[in-house]
C-alpha cells in the first residue's frame, strides 16, 4: 500500500479558488492590450548555427534564435523587457545554498535583487564574462565568475565557483535556471504552436539533459547537455514567491495554465532534501552537496546544442559523446515481462547498481550493433533505481518501474473500484446510489462531498475517473460480478439520473450529481470546507447539459456493455445489446444537439464515438450510422480549416489530440492527422526514465481533480495514455518509424505506474520533488485507463538496429521463424511489424503467436474456451500501407470479424496472407 501525505502551505486546498479560474480560450481578436516597457539593451553574437543575444547590463540570455527556424526564438525575448526587473530569472542566473562549519544554510540568487557585475578580461573562445559575485547577494564567501564560450561552434555556459573565505564551504544547492519560453499567455493556439517550446528533462545525473521542443514538433529541438561535472541530479520548479518556502529561489513570473513556469538545473540538492522536501519524499537521485575547501574552484554549466529534429535526438546525443540508453519496452517493467536496455556510450560500463536491490535484476547481454544490450527482470514492486557506472568515474541513473503482471493489475483495478470504491449510499440526496465513486487513499475512504463538487457526483473528468475505468476494464477482461454492479449503475444511476432518460433533452447528459444547496440538504455539507467559490455548484449549474467532455464517459458505459453482452453470452442481463448500443448512439447524437460549443473541440476519449459508429455499421443498423457520421463530419470539416485543430475550453490542452487524430484518419485527411502526430511529440518525449518517458504534458487539472492541487507538472496524468492510442495508429501505419512506438509504449504502461498493489488508481504522480509520490485522489485516472484498456496490444518488431524486439511480450527466435508470448494488458491484440498485419480479438485471449517471415504465415494459439467465452471474435487488419491481407483459412466474415469456435483446450489458428 502507498502511503500518502496532506501537504501545507505551497498546497493548501484554501488555494484552490485562486488559482482555478474559468476556462478561457484566447483569441488573436480578444487579447488584452499589453502594458509598455522601457527597450533592453542587447549585445548580439552569432555561435554555430545560433543568434544569440545577451542583456548588456546583466549578461544573461535575452535570445537564442536557430538558423533552421527563421522567427523563431527558444526564450522568451518577446517579454524580455517585462521580465528586466528584479525577481525575473534568466538563463544566465545562479541559485546556492551553503554553510560554513555545519551551520545554518544560507541561500544566494543572482536574481533576487541585481547589481551591477564586473566584466572579465577577453580571452579565447569567450564571447562575455563576468564575475557576478555583487549581484548574488551580501556575505557570499565565495567568488562567482560567470563565462559564455563558443567551444567549437555550441554556445556553452560556465560558471566557476571560488571559495574566497579561509574556511570550507559545503555547497548544499545549486541551480541554474532554465528559462525557455513555454508561456501560452496572450496567444493564439496558431501563435502558441508556432512560438512556443516545451522542456523535458532526463533526470540522470551524468547523462542527464533537457530537451526542449517547439510546440509543432517541428526541428529544429534544442539539446542542454552538461558541461565539465554538472550532473542534472534534480529537476526544481522556481516558484512565484508568493507561493514559495524557499524565498531566494523564485520568480516573479505567473505560473498558471497557460504557463507553467520555470525550473532549476540543479546540480546539488541536499539543502532542498533538509529543508523544504519531504524527508519521505524519493527522489530521482540521491541527493548531494559538495565542499570547496580555501581557494578551491569548482566549474560547473552546460552546452545548447541543437538537434534537427526530434527523431534525431538520440542520435545528436551519441554525436556529443553523451551516454544513450533505450530502454525496450521502456522503462515500466511488469515481473513476467522480459526487457531490455541497450547502452551507448563512449566509455565502458563498470558497474551496474539497482536500489533497491531486490527491485531488479540487471545482467549483461552482449552486444549489438556496438550497443551494449543489459537483460532486465523486475523482481519487486514500485519505483528502482539502475545506476551505470563508467570508466571516466560518471555516473548515469536509469529510473524503473516495477509491477505486477499486468493481468494482475488488471483484476485489481477491476476488483477495487467495484468493491472499495463502490458507493451503495441508501437515501443518497443527490441519487447517486448505487455508484463508483471517487477514492481518498489517504484517508481510505469513498469521498462522497468535495467543494469541487465534480469529484463527487461521478461526472467530469475528477469525478467520472473511477466508474469509467471499472467500465474499461471489462473491454477485455469482464468478470460476472463486476459488469452485475456495473449493469445496476448504468440503469439505476446514469441513465435517469446522470443522463436525461426521457423528453427533448433525451440523452443529455449533466455536469454533476452532486452539488451545493445548504437550504435543500442542511446539515449534510461539511461546515470546515470552502464552500464559497464558483467550484460548489448550485444544482441548476450541476445540472447544465453543455459540457461536452462529459459525454464519452457515459457513452463508454454503453458502449462496453455492449461489446460485452454481443461477445461474451451470459454476462450482461439486465439489457440486450441493442439497447446498450442504442444508448451510446442516443449519447452522441445528444452531445451534437445539447453541448455544441465544446463538441467543437477534441474530448478526451472522444475517439470512442469512431468505435461506436463502427459497430452501428457492423451491426446493419444503417439510418443510425448515416446520422451519426453527418454529424461527426460536421465537426471533421471543421477541424480541417484549421492549422492546428486542438482547441479545448483551455488555452492550451493535451487532450483532443487523440480524437481529432481519429476522425481526421477516419474521413481520409492524413495531411491533418500528420500535423496531429507531430503535435503530440512535440509534447510527448521519450526518455531513459518512467515518469517522463511517454508522458504527455499535463501541468493543471491537480487543481480539477487531485487532493494536493498546484500548478505542477503531472507524471503519468491521462494524456500519457490518451495520446498513445493515435501514436500507436501512425506507427502501424509506418512500421520504420520506431520512435512512435516508444514513445506510445512509453504512454501505454506509464499509465499502469498509477495502481498500487491492491488495485487503487491515482489521478497521477507529483513530479515536484517536495512530494515525489502519488496523488490520494482517484481523480481523472480512468481517462487514462480508457486509452490503455482500448490500445494494449504486443508488437513484434524487426529493428534496424537491434533486431528482432516484443514490446509488450517475451520473444524467441527459432529457426525461420519468431515466437512471442503475449504480455500486455489485454492479450487481444498482436501487431507483427514486417508484415503489416493488425490482429484484434473482442473475445478471445492470444496464448501464443509464431510468425514465419520466409512465407508470411501467422499461427495465432488462443487460450481454451469458458462458459462466457465460447468463441473469438478475430479481426485482421492490414496495418501499413501495402501490407500483406490475412485472413484464417476457410471462416466466414460475420460483422466485419471471423467467429473462431473454441476448445476445451487451446485452438490454433492459422492466418495466411493473400
Amino acid at each position: 500500500m502507498r502511503m500518502f501525505r496532506s501537504v501545507s502551505l505551497w498546497a493548501m486546498i484554501a488555494v484552490v479558488p485562486a488559482l482555478l479560474g474559468p476556462a478561457v480560450h484566447v483569441t488573436a481578436q480578444d487579447k488584452p492590450a499589453k502594458p509598455s516597457y522601457p527597450p533592453i539593451a542587447t549585445t548580439p553574437y552569432r555561435v554555430g548555427t545560433f543568434a544569440l543575444a545577451l542583456r548588456s547590463d546583466t549578461q544573461t540570455l535575452a535570445s537564442l534564435r536557430p538558423d533552421a527556424a527563421p522567427g523563431f526564438d527558444f526564450v522568451p525575448s518577446a517579454r524580455e523587457a517585462e521580465r528586466a526587473g528584479d525577481g525575473y530569472v534568466h538563463i544566465g542566473d545562479l541559485h546556492l545554498r551553503l554553510r560554513s562549519g555545519g551551520g545554518e544554510w544560507r541561500d544566494f540568487a543572482s536574481a533576487k535583487a541585481r547589481r551591477p557585475i564586473t566584466a572579465l578580461p577577453a580571452a579565447a573562445g569567450m564571447i562575455a564574462g563576468a564575475d557576478i559575485t555583487a549581484t548574488m547577494g551580501d556575505g557570499l564567501p565565495l567568488t562567482i565568475e560567470r563565462r559564455w564560450m563558443n567551444d567549437n561552434g555550441v554556445p556553452t555556459l560556465r560558471f566557476t565557483i571560488i571559495n574566497s573565505s579561509a574556511a570550507p564551504v559545503e555547497i548544499g544547492a545549486l541551480g541554474m535556471p532554465m528559462v525557455f519560453d513555454n508561456i501560452i499567455t496572450d496567444r493564439s493556439l496558431d501563435e502558441a504552436h508556432a512560438q512556443a517550446s516545451f522542456v523535458d528533462p532526463y533526470i540522470g545525473r551524468d547523462a542527464g539533459y533537457l530537451q526542449v521542443t517547439r510546440l509543432n514538433g517541428a526541428g529544429p529541438a534544442l539539446l542542454v547537455l552538461p558541461d565539465a561535472a554538472s550532473p542534472l541530479e534534480a529537476w526544481r520548479p522556481i516558484l512565484q514567491d508568493k507561493w514559495a518556502k524557499e524565498a531566494a529561489f523564485t520568480d516573479r513570473s505567473d505560473r498558471g495554465q497557460t504557463s507553467e513556469g520555470f525550473y532549476d538545473w540543479t546540480v546539488a540538492s541536499k539543502g532542498f532534501a533538509e529543508r523544504e522536501w519531504a524527508k519521505a519524499a524519493e527522489q530521482w537521485n540521491t541527493p548531494t552537496s559538495f565542499t570547496l575547501a580555501p581557494g578551491e574552484r569548482r566549474t560547473v554549466g552546460v552546452r545548447l546544442v541543437p538537434s534537427p529534429s526530434i527523431r534525431a535526438i538520440e542520435t545528436t546525443l551519441a554525436a556529443q559523446q553523451r551516454p544513450v540508453a533505450i530502454g525496450i519496452p521502456g522503462y515500466v517493467v511488469p515481473t513476467d515481462l522480459e526487457a531490455s536496455l541497450f547502452v551507448k556510450a563512449p566509455k565502458a560500463i563498470t558497474s551496474l547498481t539497482v536500489e533497491p536491490a531486490d527491485a531488479l535484476t540487471v545482467t549483461r547481454a552482449g552486444e549489438v550493433n556496438g550497443w551494449q544490450k543489459l537483460a532486465v527482470r523486475g523482481t519487486g514492486w514500485g519505483r528502482a533505481r539502475l545506476s551505470i557506472g563508467y570508466a571516466d568515474g560518471s555516473v548515469q541513473t536509469v529510473s524503473y518501474f516495477v509491477t505486477k503482471p499486468l493481468d494482475q493489475t488488471m483484476a485489481d483495478i477491476g476488483r477495487f473500484s467495484t468493491t472499495k470504491q463502490w458507493f451503495e449510499g441508501k437515501g443518497d440526496p443527490f441519487g447517486r446510489s448505487p455508484a463508483i465513486l471517487t477514492y481518498d487513499r489517504e484517508a481510505n475512504a469513498i469521498v462522497t462531498q468535495e467543494p469541487r463538487v465534480w469529484i463527487a457526483g461521478m461526472s467530469d473528468e475528477g469525478g467520472g475517473g473511477s466508474w469509467v475505468a471499472a467500465m474499461m476494464k471489462q473491454l477485455d477482461h469482464p468478470d460476472a460480478v463486476e459488469i452485475a454492479r456495473l449493469e445496476r449503475l448504468v440503469n439505476e444511476t446514469v441513465v435517469g439520473g446522470l443522463q436525461v432518460a426521457t423528453g427533448p433533452t433525451a440523452g443529455a447528459v449533466k455536469k454533476s450529481l452532486f452539488y451545493y444547496d445548504p437550504k435543500l440538504h442542511p446539515g449534510f455539507y461539511n461546515a470546515a470546507a470552502n464552500w464559497k467559490t464558483w467550484t460548489s455548484w448550485s444544482k441548476k449549474d450541476a445540472g447544465d447539459l453543455g459540457r461536452a467532455y462529459n459525454y464519452p464517459h457515459v457513452a463508454i458505459g454503453h458502449w462496453v456493455l455492449y461489446r460485452t453482452a454481443r461477445n461474451h453470452p451470459g454476462l450482461v442481463k439486465t439489457q440486450r445489446w441493442r439497447w446498450y448500443l442504442d444508448k451510446a448512439y442516443q449519447t452522441t447524437v445528444a452531445m451534437m444537439r445539447d453541448a455544441p460549443y465544446y463538441a467543437e473541440f477534441g474530448l478526451m476519449e472522444g475517439d470512442v464515438f469512431v468505435d461506436i459508429l463502427k459497430d452501428l455499421k457492423r451491426e446493419g443498423l444503417t439510418a443510425e450510422a448515416t446520422n451519426m457520421e453527418a454529424l461527426m463530419r460536421k465537426r471533421a470539416d471543421h477541424w480541417q480549416t484549421l492549422k492546428y485543430p486542438f482547441g479545448s475550453e483551455m488555452a492550451w490542452d493535451s487532450t483532443g489530440q487523440a480524437e481529432v487524430y481519429a476522425w481526421m484518419r477516419y474521413f481520409g485527411h492524413q495531411p491533418q492527422a500528420d500535423v496531429t502526430r507531430e503535435v503530440i511529440l512535440g509534447y510527448d518525449p521519450t526518455v531513459p526514465n518512467w515518469g517522463y518517458n511517454g508522458n504527455a504534458r499535463r501541468y493543471w487539472d491537480f487543481l480539477y481533480g487531485g487532493k494536493v492541487a498546484r500548478i505542477e507538472r503531472q507524471v503519468h496524468h491521462y494524456g500519457s495514455t490518451l495520446n498513445a492510442v493515435p501514436l500507436f495508429d501512425a506507427y502501424r501505419q509506418n512500421p520504420a518509424d520506431t520512435h512512435l512506438l516508444r514513445v506510445a509504449y512509453g504512454g501505454l504502461l506509464g499509465g499502469i505506474t498509477n495502481v498500487d498493489g491492491e488495485g487503487f488508481s491515482s489521478a497521477a504522480f507529483h513530479s515536484a520533488p517536495d512530494m515525489m509520490t502519488w496523488d490520494a485522489y482517484s481523480g481523472d485516472y480512468g481517462m487514462g485507463f480508457y486509452g490503455h484498456a482500448l490500445t494494449a496490444a504486443t508488437y513484434v518488431v524487426k529493428d534496424a538496429q537491434f533486431g528482432w524486439l516484443a514490446y509488450g511480450g517475451n520473444l524467441r527466435e527459432n529457426a525461420g521463424s519468431v515466437t512471442v508470448v503475449p504480455k500486455d494488458g489485454a492479450r487481444s491484440r498482436l501487431f507483427v511489424a514486417p508484415a503489416g498485419a493488425w490482429i484484434t480479438l473482442e473475445a478471445g485471449k492470444i496464448a501464443q503467436a509464431r510468425y514465419t517471415p520466409a512465407t508470411g504465415r501467422i499461427t495465432l494459439t488462443l487460450d481454451p474456451a469458458t462458459p462466457t467465452t465460447p468463441a473469438a471474435r478475430l479481426f485482421v487488419e492490414a496495418g501499413a500501407a501495402g501490407g500483406r491481407v490475412y485472413a484464417p483459412v476457410g471462416k466466414a466474415v460475420v460483422r466485419g470479424g471471423y467467429s473462431i469456435p473454441l476448445a476445451t483446450r487451446s485452438t490454433t489458428v492459422e492466418l495466411t496472407p493473400s
